[in-house]
């Protein structure tokens, strides 16, 4: 079994400024619940940084991000992998991802931190799978 980790980018943190910002200005008006809100911003970072990555267990690659996703694909099943620049809500940190693309409409987007690596282990279990990166 071998374990990916999500690449993460910087992005993620800005998306918890906001929420942090309102709960220092909840601190200073002498509201406790400010502090309940920096707590949970930073759990929330802290869990999904732990938590998301790829592992690779027999024959099979699993998407984890914490309780949320917990995909499980037959590497043999994966037709394509490719760079991709979308947005769409996924078990990814970064915006530099790759689509797996397997079975015959089925995708997912992924950002391993070593990328190369990654991609060389699944080829050398599936090595038909198409590469576009």
């Amino acid at each position: 079994m071998k374990i990916y980790k999500s690449k993460i980018d910087w992005w993620l943190g800005l998306v918890l400024v906001y929420p942090i910002f309102k709960s220092i200005i909840s601190i200073t008006d002498g509201e406790w619940i400010g502090y309940l809100g920096i707590v949970l911003c930073f759990l929330i970072i802290f869990f999904i940084s732990k938590s998301t990555r790829y592992i690779f267990a027999e024959n099979q690659l699993i998407v984890k991000c914490m309780f949320i996703v917990n995909d499980k694909i037959e590497i043999s099943k994966i037709k394509k992998i490719e760079k991709t620049n979308s947005l769409l809500s996924s078990p990814a940190l970064s915006l530099d991802r790759i689509a797996i693309k397997f079975n015959k409409y089925d995708e997912v987007y992924i950002s391993p931190k070593e990328k190369q690596s990654f991609i060389e282990d699944l080829l050398k279990i599936n090595p038909v799978i198409e590469v576009a990166i």
